[in-house]
């Protein structure tokens, strides 16, 4: 087996440059190796040692140059969500829990035996091994040989040949064959000469944060990996999406990235005790089906009970609000805004929470940004418009003359009714009424009294801070509206805080759910496509659109010419058939003219682009709400085969990432480089 060396103190080791004759002679020049900062991932026992990015690497390097390490120095890397800590070699994540990986200052390396993947050595061997070589280098000597603390033996043979061997087994070492000892390991001094790929560090201003929440149970997507994974997916194709789409703004330096930090709600819930009370009442057949519907499906029943909603609302307003407060401490020159995501029972959790917040007082005011006296008229009128609904025009005079707004009316207690000389009957009317609009203003059933959007009672918490933009991938929020008994959103309505909303999906997503037709439930629309990054639509959907448009060109003009043909034969006398054909060529040519009445029907593309002229409300500011994303061609085979993929695709869609990236850069003025075909 591959020895494991244990992390050592290190020291400062050297390095020879890349093209080194391979029989140096005596008095050889002799360079230091330059070091590169690994550090070990441990997934299911099996290790895998990962570079650090080459400006993060330059900045450990600098630090444990600096000989402060017995202060224990702390070095951000990851764009900040890691911190090393160079004393005990750590690295910690400061956002989420995680455990702790071992670090390494590496500058030797051996290839394994599983993978063939290039292992460091211990710094101290390592440090042992760049002494023999400078030795070697400088005196001409070759054929060195060490043996490590784990009996392994290294062969210095020349610059381009050494070796790594097995021991030599003794007559109490039974562990050593030898067949093990007859195959030596090639190894490698410096990172430059080993087959690894060194990531490219990342932007150092960050523009936007966004939290990012999962949905149901532990695991996000088809490879049951994490939330933390998945969003590191995400995070992965927005830096990649940046240097594609948004070069001239980066080469300007007006964006530096997006940081996306994942909000985990699963973990809190579970560690409520309530496994422990599952596991007793679970049947012991079918036992991995039965475990995976408890951890997994049961989350969409907890958040419709009253006691587990709270905790889960708890949960996510709550970590939510330490991150951003987390965030802005390890960034104080950050000025950018803050974005939510979800993913399906995630984004209901966001929905629920962003209708039940407060908006500030002075938000209106703000927004108006008019004449105080004009707003605040404006405002009376609509007072008095609330107290004639309410049969209570008499007091309208009263009202007006403590300068009572609407912002104001709805801020009024029974306290403050009962000094403006307001009585009892009345003041139950006005009070009764804040309260229903205040809890449920959001949704009404079209021509019947306003239902609560929220059929789960909870006390929502209040968020820190004003999200610019809601994105919701694979969202059912539709369908928990419907069930709640909400057949309509007002048009009038928008979230309280947040100014944007986008509901993004798969055509074949089995949880999600159309939001628009809510809104505007008297007109049939398709949802907006989103555009292919690339900057086109998907060749297989291009085909099916243009074979579907020739089939309607076909099908009009066999039925022109059938209605031509039937006409001559049925019209004998020669002068009728003459007058006969006559007509039935006008026929025939209002039968092709009426063609063009079919196409806005049969290609998506021309319905797309009629679509935006839609009103659908002010839930997005005005701006389409649906985005249906463009299947791939082998997805298109079966929609039932390709439809759990369809719900857990959004993580490394390109097309998702493109999106939201260009909704948060707008909001600050900067495009992309080239308008996608289709959007907005």
């Amino acid at each position: 087996a591959p020895p494991r060396s244990s992390p050592m103190s290190a020291q400062e080791p050297p390095r020879p440059p890349p093209a080194e004759p391979p029989e140096p002679e005596p008095g050889g020049r002799y360079e230091a190796v330059v070091p590169h900062w690994f550090w070990c991932k441990v997934t299911d026992t099996r290790e895998r040692w990962v570079p650090f990015s080459a400006q993060d690497s330059e900045r450990l390097e600098e630090a444990h140059g600096s000989g402060r390490e017995q202060d224990d120095v702390v070095v951000p890397t990851s764009g900040g969500r890691y911190d090393v800590h160079l004393r005990t070699r750590q690295r910690v994540a400061v956002y989420w829990q995680e455990e702790v990986a071992e670090v390494r200052r590496c500058t030797w390396f051996y290839k394994g035996d599983k993978d063939n993947k290039f292992i460091p050595y211990s710094e101290s061997f390592s440090e042992e091994l760049e002494e023999a070589y400078m030795i070697a280098v400088t005196l001409g000597e070759w054929k060195k040989k060490l043996e490590s603390p784990n009996r392994e033996v290294i062969i210095l043979h020349n610059p381009k040949l050494m070796v790594h061997y097995h021991p030599v087994a003794s007559s109490d070492d039974w562990v050593s064959t030898p067949t093990e000892q007859g195959r030596p390991r090639t190894v490698k001094r410096g990172v430059e000469n080993i087959a690894v790929e060194i990531p490219n560090g990342e932007p150092v201003q960050i523009d936007h944060l966004v939290f990012v929440v999962h949905g149901i149970g532990p695991a996000c997507d088809i490879r049951f990996r994490s939330i933390v994974q998945c969003v590191n997916d995400f995070r992965n194709v927005s830096l990649s999406m940046l240097q594609a789409h948004f070069k001239k703004a980066q080469e300007q330096q007006q964006v530096g990235r997006v940081e996306f930090l994942p909000v985990n709600w699963h973990s809190s819930l579970h560690s409520t005790g309530v496994d422990v009370d599952l596991e007793r009442i679970t049947l012991p057949s079918i036992n991995r089906l039965r475990h995976f519907i408890n951890d997994t499906i049961l989350d969409v029943f907890f958040y419709n009970s009253s006691t587990y909603c709270q905790t889960i609302v708890d949960t996510v307003a709550s970590e939510m609000n330490r991150l951003h407060q987390l965030f802005l401490q390890r960034n104080p020159q950050f000025k950018g805004g803050v974005s939510i995501a979800g993913h399906s029972l995630g984004s209901l959790i966001l929905f629920d929470l962003l209708t039940n917040q407060k908006a500030d007082p002075e938000e209106d005011e703000h927004c108006a940004q008019g004449p105080r006296t004009t707003s605040t008229m404006g405002g009376i009128e609509e007072v008095k418009e609330i107290l004639k609904k309410l049969e209570l025009s008499d007091y309208c005079d009263v009202f007006e003359k403590e300068k009572m707004d609407r912002q104001a009316l709805f801020l009024c207690t029974e306290k403050n009714l009962k000094e403006m000389g307001i009585p009892l009957g009345p003041r139950m009317k006005i009070l009764h009424y804040i309260s229903s609009k205040t809890e449920m203003k959001v949704c009404f059933l079209h021509g019947f009294l306003n239902v609560p959007l929220s059929q789960v009672s909870a006390n929502y918490p209040q968020l820190n801070y004003k999200p610019t933009i809601f994105f919701a991938f694979g969202s059912p929020i539709g369908m928990f509206l419907t069930v709640r008994g909400v057949k309509r959103i007002d048009p009038n309505y928008s979230l309280p805080t947040c100014k944007g909303f986008f509901n993004i999906y798969h055509p074949f997503d089995p949880v999600a759910y159309r939001i628009e037709p809510m809104i505007v439930p008297e007109l049939e629309f398709e949802p907006m496509l989103l555009p292919h990054h690339k900057g086109r639509k998907r060749m297989h959907l291009e085909l099916k659109e243009g074979l579907t448009r020739m089939s309607v060109d076909l099908k009009n003009n066999l039925l022109g010419s059938l209605r031509v043909a039937w006409q001559s034969f049925t019209r004998s006398p020669v002068p009728a058939l003459e007058a006969g054909s006559t007509e039935a060529e006008a026929e025939a040519e209002a039968g092709t003219e009426k063609q063009p009445d079919t196409k806005p029907e049969e290609p998506p593309a021309a319905v797309k682009e009629e679509t935006p002229l839609i009103n659908v409300g002010r839930l997005n500011g005005g701006n389409r709400i649906d985005y249906v994303l463009q299947e791939k061609p082998i997805e298109s085979f079966n929609e039932y085969l390709f439809a759990l993929q369809g719900h857990l695709c959004y993580w490394e869609s390109e097309d998702t990432v493109l999106l939201v990236l260009k909704e948060i850069y707008q909001t600050q003025g900067i495009t992309l480089d080239q308008p996608l075909p289709g959007s907005q």
